[in-house]
């Protein structure tokens, strides 16, 4: 039996598991005999990465005649109508201040300025949206729990 100190390295079983190492494609091999062991490891292979291609730049976007416009935008006949409210950020809307409640103001109810109107939620904040001004709910562009964009029409004010 040898001593702990009195181990030599076997050139061959190294340059034999190195073999082994390569023809496998493998990183690391351990061989054990006895109270020896021997691992040899090598560097993996530089990962390489996929690119996705480049998309080539659109063609430059033609504008849409005024009724294309209007029928992909149905608010953008009003936006610029004296009483359109606005969006003034990205969220969902909500048309009365809880589900299963009443919404806040249907079409042809009168309201005054501070009114709230609809509701709209951003980043887990529930905003109010009030009216701007007194007038009558001549049009309601949104649906409830539907996202909306900045500045989208949500309602019109007669």
């Amino acid at each position: 039996m040898t001593k702990p100190n009195d181990f030599t390295v076997d050139e061959e079983r190294v340059r034999k598991l190195a073999t082994l190492l390569d023809e496998a494609k493998l990183t690391e091999i351990e061989y054990a005999w006895g109270e020896h062991r021997i691992r040899v490891t090598r560097s993996p292979a530089p990962i390489a990465s996929y690119a996705a291609p480049i998309a080539a730049p659109a063609a430059a976007a033609q504008p849409l005649p005024a009724e294309a416009h209007a029928a992909t935008h149905p608010d953008a006949e009003f936006a610029n109508h004296p009483g359109a409210v606005k969006s003034p950020m990205v969220g969902t809307a909500y048309l009365s201040p809880q589900p299963g409640a009443p919404p806040f103001v249907r079409v042809g109810d009168t309201v005054s300025a501070g009114q709230p109107l609809l509701i709209i939620e951003a980043m887990k904040v529930m905003n109010q949206i009030r009216a701007p001004k007194a007038g009558k709910v001549g049009r309601l562009l949104v649906t409830d729990g539907n996202p909306v964009e900045f500045g989208q029409v949500v309602l019109v004010l007669e």
